[in-house]
């Protein structure tokens, strides 16, 4: 997948407006509480399916969402990667992951294209191979957060049992 989704952002604004559908820019749709689904990008990745269908089953409004990232969402990954439970040489390599993305500061990583018809939310979604690791390590670092909140405590009253 291209490293930046700026083209494919300046296409779907353009098929949009060509075909006189209207846009709502919206946020992220997953945290909707409407049945979800998610169109096959892997099978057909070209959006302009996905909006022939939304023309089809009589949409004329798309919720768009893209994605610049930034700087900031690094340091917020350096944050929690400090209060993970990890071992240094564990954190070091995050840490090195973390500091190579951020090259793409300013690129366009993601683009969403949503509607939602009886009760569900359809979904096109695309995203370039880097943003997916960088999710992929924000999620490996939730979960050692996790797990080091789930780790009993052996302490009594702020003193520990010498038992």
């Amino acid at each position: 997948m291209a490293q930046d989704l700026e083209t494919l952002k300046s296409e779907v604004e353009a098929y949009l407006k060509q075909y006189g559908m209207a846009v709502f820019h919206g946020y992220h749709r997953m945290i909707d509480t409407m049945s979800h689904v998610l169109w096959d990008t892997v099978s057909h990745p070209d959006f302009r399916e996905f909006l022939q269908t939304a023309r089809h089953a009589g949409v004329r409004l798309i919720i768009f969402n893209h994605r610049s990232f930034s700087l900031d969402q690094i340091d917020e990954a350096l944050d929690e990667l400090e209060d993970a439970d990890l071992l240094r040489e564990e954190k070091r390599s995050y840490e090195n992951r973390l500091k190579q993305l951020q090259a793409y500061e300013g690129f366009t990583c993601s683009v969403e294209l949503s509607f939602a018809i009886e009760g569900r939310v359809y979904s096109f979604e695309s995203h370039t191979d880097w943003y997916e690791s960088f999710t992929d390590i924000l999620g490996e670092l939730e979960a050692a957060s996790l797990d080091r909140e789930d780790e009993p405590d052996d302490s009594i009253g702020g003193y520990f049992s010498n038992n």
